[in-house]
């Protein structure tokens, strides 16, 4: 690796020299413009829109438009004579725990490697850093920007992460986020257990750059001669689901073939509380297909065939309730003559016999 700049961590009163190296690398494969019938490189000429000469790296300034065609130019002399403090120093600000930083301000990485002298106090900056547990912020000027960064540790050594400044940052501004969407409990239930599912550790090393790959035997079968093969092309995603429930109910199950687990047989494990919901939808829709041929057949009856149902149902009801009330009658009619004949009957005396 090649240091891109040299200078000093300053940490209070202690300054330590470093070479700062790129910590990353693109892998993308670059290509020339060429031109298709014969190969032969693609040529741009840097040209000036006023004079139309060429011009060289040399006499190339920076300009700043100020709209309407005027132009302020800036020289590389104008660039140095800017005050920054930080033009060859790290400078510690604060030290703030790493959770509060937000990821999406992040820029590029560079690594810090100690310059001379500089190991013992470099070594106790680590080690302080890592004990801690928190990261660095601090300032520093790279390629004629000062920029905000934070240092902290990463395999043994000091990471310098350059951040964008807060204004920098986009601020979303979607229509969605007005709505009043709301999720159902069963959607989130198994959502969370789709996660669940999928959950694992992180580890870098297990993904890799496909179409990198794939464009590289391209290109290989292209210098050997040979027949390049497609790859297989996997299964398309839905553009919309038509069913929440059903779709992620299908990638519980995709989730769990794909770690070689058994499908589960009706999609994610519900939860105790869902168990019981289901329970009690179930029971109620047995309820209902029991009471449904009753429904549905009265539902069936003319108008004509009703009121002939309800007269015949009234008449009936009418003449049971009168054969129950004289019946009644005869009843306690029985039950009363002996009571009143009771009364009546004296004993016979026996005559005596001569």
């Amino acid at each position: 690796m090649r240091a891109i700049w040299k200078g000093a961590v300053s940490f209070g009163l202690v300054s330590i020299g470093v070479k700062v190296y790129s910590a990353t690398q693109e892998k993308d494969i670059r290509f020339h413009q060429v031109h298709r019938e014969d190969g032969g490189r693609i040529r741009y000429k840097r040209t000036c829109s006023v004079c139309g000469e060429e011009v060289t790296y040399d006499d190339i300034a920076k300009g700043y438009d100020l709209g309407g065609g005027e132009m302020v130019v800036l020289t590389d002399e104008d660039f140095a004579e800017l005050p920054l403090s930080t033009s060859h120093a790290i400078d510690v600000l604060e030290f703030v725990p790493a959770e509060q930083v937000d990821p999406i301000l992040y820029n590029k990485a560079y690594f810090l490697e100690p310059e001379g002298t500089a190991t013992k106090p470099y070594v106790l900056l680590r080690d302080a850093l890592s004990d801690s547990e928190r990261v660095a912020i601090v300032k520093v000027a790279l390629r004629q920007r000062e920029q905000l960064a934070t240092l902290r540790v990463r395999e043994g050594v000091l990471l310098l992460n350059t951040m964008l400044w807060p204004d920098e940052v986009r601020q979303p501004d979607f229509g969605f986020l007005d709505e009043d969407l709301k999720v159902r409990p069963p959607e989130l239930a198994m959502a969370s257990s789709l996660i669940d599912s999928m959950a694992g550790e992180f580890e870098p090393d297990a993904f890799t750059d496909d179409y990198r790959t794939a464009l590289q035997e391209v290109i290989d079968a292209k210098v050997e001669g040979r027949e390049v093969v497609q790859p297989e092309e996997e299964e398309a995603a839905p553009a919309a689901a038509v069913d929440l429930m059903a779709a992620l109910k299908a990638s519980v199950e995709r989730a769990r073939a794909a770690r070689g687990e058994a499908p589960s047989g009706g999609g994610a494990e519900p939860t105790p509380i869902s168990s019981a919901r289901s329970a009690k939808k179930t029971a109620a829709k047995q309820t209902a297909a029991k009471q449904t041929p009753t429904k549905q057949t009265a539902a069936k009856q003319t108008p004509a065939k009703k009121k002939a149902a309800e007269k015949g149902a009234v008449g009936t009801t009418a003449a049971g309730t009168t054969a129950k009330k004289a019946s009644a009658k005869k009843t306690a009619a029985k039950k009363a003559e002996p009571a009143k004949k009771a009364p009546a009957k004296k004993a016979t005396p026996r005559k005596k016999s001569a």
